[in-house]
């Protein structure tokens, strides 16, 4: 069973999606959200360990925010449209959302997120 997560942001107070995925394996995080035709504003994807991602071959346009090991926000990403690398090399892990959103919850670097488990 997948792990589901809630993402909060704990500096702006509010969710950035309530179904966001963890990508934990060696096959997880290569396959990510390949073959995905729509990713709607409560989904996500959370690859974990990772530093740079990549959208060859993806069919979406994707916010991608990169995060420490303390989950606090390095760099954002916002409207990586298919065909683009994106990295952070002092990431530990990254979040791939719907595009759209990072502005709507207003997330900024430095912010502060949470991963939530669903129960």
């Amino acid at each position: 069973m997948a792990h589901l997560y809630t993402l909060y942001n704990l500096d702006r107070g509010v969710n950035i999606a309530t179904r966001v995925q963890l990508a934990a394996t060696s096959k997880e995080r290569r396959k990510g959200l390949l073959g995905i035709r729509h990713l709607d504003r409560e989904s996500g994807l959370w690859i974990c360990p990772c530093e740079a991602v990549h959208t060859f071959g993806m069919a979406i346009t994707l916010d991608v925010v990169f995060l420490d090991r303390h989950h606090r926000v390095r760099k954002i990403n916002a409207g990586v449209k298919v065909n683009r690398i994106a990295f952070c090399f002092t990431a530990c892990s990254v979040v791939e959302l719907a595009a759209g959103s990072l502005e709507a919850t207003q997330t900024r670097v430095n912010d502060r997120l949470e991963f939530r488990k669903h129960v």
